[in-house]
């Protein structure tokens, strides 16, 4: 597979300790010529620590690339595959430590040109199966073991994209799911509907301490937007007429049980004009339906 080139692509906001921590693990990983790493790009998403200067002094040959405001998670791997060389873009958050030869049993499987992403592998993490349950499109963790197996959505924070089909769908959706939450899960479900392959690799070894920047945000806040997208998110997705019905009925219900749920509808409906756009979007590029999705994981309810 060498004509496979890896850009790595890393989002940072406020992150010069696990920058610091982090990047000689990266580096070691760059020098290991079976990860086919041609160029690494590092994001700077508006920090307001030091982590711009460290990265320029000590790190002259990673591509920096910095907002000038903060954009979210999002925009910033989106601009880092707009900017990059490689052929297959590693999209990898700083709280993550890979090793050495992470990257190598990932590549042979994009031989298969169906195959958009594959999955690293987490420690204590295992594959996603996808299920529509309770009026909404959800995802539960498959058990780890030592085989290849398809996987509902591969994680924007530890996962291996085909370019060429990251820029034909357009890439992470940043105006309607910013700043953070189900942006990796919704353009997986898209490269799902257009009939593409998603795969978990377990010989792909990395490290991810989860949510190490998020969890310095007020908990709330960050509910109300986990749960403000995962509306969005199966309002822009679901094309079956018979499980929107079913939807449709589950959010009436969720909300007279829960009145604070209200809150949740109506920030979602506050981007409705965005999500109709998109929505129109997934109908008509789609070609395979939700109900062959859920099944292909055993779900078919």
């Amino acid at each position: 597979m060498k004509n496979l080139k890896v850009s790595v692509i890393i989002p940072n906001l406020n992150g010069e300790e696990l920058l610091k921590k982090n990047l000689p693990s990266f580096i070691k990983a760059w020098e290991y010529k079976k990860n086919n790493i041609l160029e690494m790009i590092i994001v700077d998403d508006g920090s307001e620590d030091g982590s711009v200067g460290f990265l320029k002094k000590n790190y002259p040959n990673i591509k920096l690339i910095k907002h000038t405001k903060n954009r979210g998670f999002s925009a910033s791997v989106n601009t880092g595959a707009r900017a990059s060389k490689g052929n297959l873009l590693l999209l990898i958050n700083n709280d993550v430590i890979p090793s050495e030869n992470f990257l190598e049993a990932t590549l042979s499987h994009f031989s298969d040109s169906r195959v958009f992403a594959v999955s690293l592998r987490e420690k204590d993490y295992g594959y996603a199966n996808g299920k529509f349950e309770d009026g909404y499109i959800l995802h539960s963790p498959g058990k780890p073991d030592n085989k290849v197996h398809n996987t509902f959505w591969v994680s924007g924070g530890s996962g291996v994209y085909r370019r060429d089909i990251w820029m034909k769908l357009g890439g992470m959706d940043e105006k309607l799911l910013s700043p953070f939450y189900w942006e990796d899960i919704d353009l997986c479900y898209g490269a799902l509907k257009r009939g593409y392959k998603l795969l978990w690799e377990p010989n792909a070894y990395v490290v991810h301490k989860h949510e190490t920047t998020i969890g310095k945000l007020p908990k709330k806040m960050v509910q109300r937007i986990k749960e403000r997208n995962q509306l969005l998110f199966n309002w822009k997705n679901l094309t079956s007429q018979r499980l929107i019905r079913i939807h449709i009925k589950s959010i009436l219900t969720r909300a007279i049980k829960h009145p604070g749920y209200f809150r949740i509808i109506l920030m979602a409906l506050m981007k409705y004009r965005i999500m109709i756009k998109a929505r129109k979007k997934e109908k008509k590029e789609a070609k395979v339906s939700d109900e062959a999705i859920f099944a292909s994981f055993g779900v078919t309810k």
